[in-house]
């Protein structure tokens, strides 16, 4: 699924007059609703996961690329309804059965035709296409950190077997949109599933958000104020910082104790010479295997862990994102209690009905939020792409 074949691969062979959806052989009715049940009692988990793995995904120079190529990605307002549309598909496939004709049935169908569409379109301009690799990448943003990390998400199990059902929904909606077999995420079982999202975290994800592609900073912002525009508790900076966190990009601590782990790591790896020297993260991970980073280097200093105060990913978080990346824990507890689920899962509800039901609010909401970042120097505006070192240089 890394290789330079699935690479090459388009995400379909087919025009979009011949696409004849179907389930697979090994299709189970009984896994896949049983998965659906698993999801309603942890939705806000899930897809807080969900919209943590959409972060990682963009940060892949493949599908950067055809994202920022595609008609006015450069305009917030586009951009946010084209994110807020990604979720609520997402989020549909759960509320209805899987049969032709069906609301699930139907958004897994737009999806795919939306993916030929993309790739026409890159083509003509010269980006490449939307490939075998880069659907499977995108599973794994849907799929890949709850598997992993379920614990930071607080997320539960019903009944016997949950996981693997849930595997199984994944490997049917990398069926629906033309994932060949041999490449998909979700296999016949969760932990070989798990040791291929552990495989693609080291030789992708990690990689590429420790060194990402040119304008992630600009779309991943994009991205996270559009779909928490009606959610006004998510805060865009501590869930980028959690993000890459999460993903095990070096110098991302949460801990005192990982604060002294990682500090000890570095000491190792300078081996005797002078704490000021710094360490270059690339020999702390895998080498990426998606290739086209932009090559530069982060030093990490010794000195620079001797205290969260100083440690400079968090050091420059604004104080409220500082305080709401405390909370994370604390949410995560809350999540599982009986009364935690509830009030966070219908929070949960009412945002996702709301971007549904009164999309003038969200965009609104959205609106007001663009303005407010525009007040205090946060550059999410119409006048193009923005670069990764203007993020930077404001955090500094």
């Amino acid at each position: 699924m890394l290789s330079e074949e699935a690479h090459e691969t388009p995400s379909d062979t087919k025009k979009i007059d011949e696409l004849t959806p179907e389930l697979p052989e090994w299709f189970n009715e009984d896994k896949f609703n049983q998965a659906r049940r698993f999801y309603w009692h942890n939705c806000y988990g899930l897809t807080s996961a969900m919209l943590l793995g959409m972060v990682n995904v963009l940060a892949v120079p493949s599908i950067l690329r055809i994202l920022v190529g595609a008609r006015r990605s450069d305009d917030v307002y586009p951009a946010f309804k084209r994110y807020v549309s990604t979720f609520l598909h997402a989020i549909s496939w759960f509320e209805s059965d899987l049969k032709p004709g069906s609301w699930s049935w139907e958004s897994l169908l737009k999806v795919r035709r939306r993916h030929i569409r993309m790739t026409l379109a890159a083509k003509v301009k010269g980006q490449g296409l939307i490939s075998q690799r880069d659907l499977v990448l995108t599973q794994f943003g849907f799929v890949g950190l709850t598997v992993l990390k379920p614990d930071k998400f607080g997320i539960q199990t019903l009944e016997d077997g949950d996981w693997e059902a849930y595997n199984q929904f994944w490997r049917v909606i990398g069926f629906m949109i033309g994932i060949k077999e041999r490449y998909n995420i979700c296999q016949r079982t969760i932990e070989e599933t798990r040791q291929v999202c552990r495989l693609i975290v080291q030789r992708v994800y990690t990689p590429c958000l420790n060194d990402p592609p040119e304008y992630f900073e600009y779309m991943a912002r994009i991205m996270l104020e559009g779909v928490s525009s009606s959610n006004p508790t998510v805060d865009t900076p501590s869930l980028l910082y959690w993000t890459k966190y999460l993903t095990d990009v070096p110098g991302y601590v949460y801990t005192e104790d990982e604060r002294k782990e990682f500090q000890s790591l570095l000491r190792k790896k300078l081996n005797g010479s002078s704490d000021e020297i710094g360490v270059d993260s690339t020999h702390l991970i895998s080498k990426s295997a998606v290739g086209d980073l932009p090559g530069h280097k982060r030093l990490l200093f010794v000195r620079d862990y001797d205290s969260f105060k100083t440690v400079p990913e968090y050091k420059q978080l604004p104080l409220i994102s500082k305080c709401k990346l405390a909370l994370n824990s604390f949410f995560t507890s809350l999540y599982t209690t009986k009364f935690g689920r509830k009030f966070l899962n219908a929070m949960f509800l009412f945002s996702i009905n709301v971007m549904k039901q009164y999309p003038r609010i969200a965009f609104f909401l959205f609106n007001v939020k663009v303005s407010l970042a525009n007040i205090f120097n946060y550059p999410l505006d119409n006048t193009g792409l923005k670069p990764n070192s203007l993020f930077y240089k404001l955090s500094n």
